[in-house]
């Protein structure tokens, strides 16, 4: 008998069965499907010995103090600031757009002040922000947003910046200054010896009991559990009853070199030539020493694993349908595939811990009759 069954050994799952099993001593059945834990931010050692992540870059960072520390229980630190260069007119420039890019880019030497009466000069008058271009061509312009963003967003999304919502192109910001990193976010760090023995050490608690290659449908009617948390696609565990929710995949063909470094930095994007968005070089993110490099370049496309969430309008309309669906239901909905948000890993995290406050709280009153006969004569009046 298990007091959980949590579908889904990633973030969202990997934090709710810690905190369930640490601190409310609960027995948890943790499942996944894949035969790995830890999501998509699983990472391993590659045939030449190189610490890669199997689903592309993933580079934590976050404002929160309390997801920071929560983590660091699991993990000892290596401090890592991610820098990103666009490829553009046969040159790298920073991306986000900073004071360099653009100096850089027009041949120019303006300071703080110059470049922002330049982007004053050249952005256009947007009314109603409601799509991604909206966003970019208010901010820097139509030029820069055509260099920049629309080849690249067609390339990710399959779709033009202005058929996207506006959230998407909000996530960059455009800088007057002359900093580089892609983050400004105060903790930026990457687990000292890799993601997945971050996720070892979360998951090794006695109370956890652990099952890979293994479908929810499998098992779900032939193991006693008291309370389900599913992480998966919410529009799966309802049998894509109002049809399905859609994602964009992605995919990754890695590249073992005989060099030292391949790039300038982690990530290069490409948002104009090639097909691939962008190229990833995993000892920057890493830190680690190695005679060879492996980098990985992404390929966007619309079928297979569900990566990335599509903000549009529409698909938001049809997420809510499974959301009333959710909100009826006893499962507990945690994570970007069963929420559809196109959550950052800290983000996750954050999420997972607020729904783990809220179950203990509920606990607490079951345990508590004064409580619930408090509470209930409260919601009566």
């Amino acid at each position: 008998m298990f007091d959980y069954l949590i579908v889904g050994a990633g973030f969202a799952g990997s934090v709710l069965a810690e905190r369930l099993a640490a601190v409310e001593g609960k027995k948890v059945l943790l499942i996944d499907k894949r035969n790995h834990i830890g999501g998509n931010a699983y990472d391993f050692y590659d045939e030449a010995g190189i610490l890669i992540h199997k689903y592309g870059p993933h580079i934590f960072h976050t404002n929160s103090a309390e997801v920071f520390n929560y983590l660091a229980k699991f993990t000892d630190w290596r401090n890592y600031q991610h820098k990103v260069l666009a490829h553009t007119h046969g040159q790298y420039v920073p991306i986000p757009i900073n004071l360099t890019t653009i100096n850089d880019l027009y041949g120019k030497n303006l300071d703080s002040s110059g470049v922002t009466d330049f982007f004053a000069a050249i952005k256009e008058d947007v009314q109603q922000v409601k799509t991604s271009e909206d966003v970019v061509v208010k901010a820097v312009g139509r030029e820069l947003y055509e260099t920049f963003f629309k080849g690249y967003t067609k390339k990710q999304w399959d779709l033009d910046p202005s058929e996207l919502d506006a959230s998407v192109a909000s996530r960059v910001p455009t800088r007057t200054n002359k900093d580089d990193r892609y983050f400004t976010d105060t903790y930026q760090a990457m687990p000292l010896h890799g993601f997945t023995k971050m996720f070892e050490k979360m998951l090794s608690h006695p109370n956890i009991k652990l099952m890979l290659n293994t479908d929810y449908h499998e098992i779900m009617h032939e193991i006693s559990f008291e309370k389900m948390i599913f992480t998966g696609p919410v529009d799966e565990y309802f049998d894509f009853c109002f049809g399905k929710l859609p994602y964009r995949s992605i995919n990754f063909k890695f590249e073992t070199l005989d060099q030292k470094t391949y790039q300038r930095t982690g990530t290069i994007n490409y948002p104009n030539d090639y097909d691939f968005t962008r190229i990833t070089e995993f000892k920057y993110l890493t830190g680690q020493k190695h005679k060879k490099t492996t980098v990985v370049y992404e390929f966007p496309k619309s079928d297979g694993d569900p990566y990335y969430p599509i903000p549009r309008p529409e698909n938001n309309e049809l997420y809510k349908k499974y959301q009333a669906l959710a909100s009826q239901s006893e499962t507990i909905f945690v994570g970007r595939l069963a929420t559809y948000k196109y959550y950052n890993m800290d983000q996750v995290v954050a999420q997972a811990l607020s729904v783990f406050k809220k179950i203990k709280q509920e606990n607490e009153l079951n345990l508590d009759p004064e409580r619930v006969a408090s509470n209930s004569s409260l919601s009566n009046e």
